[in-house]
């Protein structure tokens, strides 16, 4: 019978991994990575010492059923955090389940959920995009959705791209769109930048290293009344908004310039 068990590993500090996967990756037949030279330095740091078998994006159709076969108590790790969010693991769950086997999965570290609460945005609801399509017709209509959706957007995105994802984002949205970027996470440069899309560009135009999650504010819904309007604007205050950059903000929500203005003054004075 087979036992796929995923197990997270963290995300950077070493010390995130819990006891509950330190037993299971002991304990399994096998232990099945994304990538087996990364995964050995983790598992030689904390001495475990099972057989490690490559089941990446490329192999996981073609190798899994053999794996299973070899050692049906299989532990599956991805790179760095929960697997099946934007890996293999996702493929090798849905092939466990064909074969009638069964499936666990671990609680752990994952960069998701620490980025979106760094954020500061609201986080029921959020929509999870994963990585977003390189190119085409499909990441062009993803980028429009998550400009007009009204609750907030977590993804993934890697260094060299950020800009130009930053760039296309900016098309979609207004400039001042809030957004929050965290690199790093648990690591020692760890860092979350708050501010708009075009303070973003600015912040990271001499380039960018390590694990990147993005968190991009809800889009401020057509009309709102005068209480949402402040509540709103306080919302962007306390984020560390200037006041054009919330009173922009306002605008595209409907309100007109000059009460925008006089509303952001007022939130902004107020949370000094």
């Amino acid at each position: 019978m087979i036992h796929l068990t995923l197990v997270p590993t963290p995300v950077g500090n070493l010390e995130d991994i819990t006891l509950r996967a330190l037993e299971v990756l002991k304990n399994c037949d096998a232990i099945a990575a994304e990538d087996t030279r990364h995964s050995g330095i983790l598992l030689k740091h904390f001495g475990i010492d099972k057989p490690l078998v490559r089941l990446d994006q490329h192999t996981i159709r073609s190798r899994a059923l053999g794996v299973f076969a070899q050692y049906p108590r299989l532990a599956y790790i991805s790179d760095a955090g929960t697997p099946g969010i934007s890996d293999p693991g996702e493929e090798l769950v849905k092939i466990a389940l064909e074969q009638g086997g069964q499936v666990e999965v671990l609680p752990g570290p994952t960069a998701l959920i620490p980025a979106l609460v760094l954020s500061g945005f609201a986080t029921q609801p959020f929509c999870f995009e994963g990585f977003l399509p390189r190119a085409g017709r499909e990441r062009k209509n993803r980028l429009e959705e998550m400009a007009n959706r009204t609750c907030t957007t977590v993804f993934y995105e890697s260094p060299h791209r950020l800009l130009d994802s930053l760039e296309e984002l900016k098309a979609y949205c207004l400039e001042t769109r809030a957004i929050s970027i965290t690199r790093e996470l648990s690591k020692r440069f760890e860092e979350t930048f708050r501010g708009t899309i075009d303070a973003a560009l600015e912040h990271f135009k001499t380039g960018v290293r390590g694990e990147i999650v993005v968190v991009l504010s809800p889009a401020l819904v057509e009309v709102l009344d005068k209480d949402d309007f402040r509540e709103v604007a306080q919302q962007y205050a306390a984020r560390g908004m200037a006041v054009r950059e919330i009173r922009d903000a306002l605008m595209a929500g409907g309100l007109r310039k000059n009460e925008a203005y006089v509303l952001a003054l007022d939130v902004f004075s107020a949370d000094k």
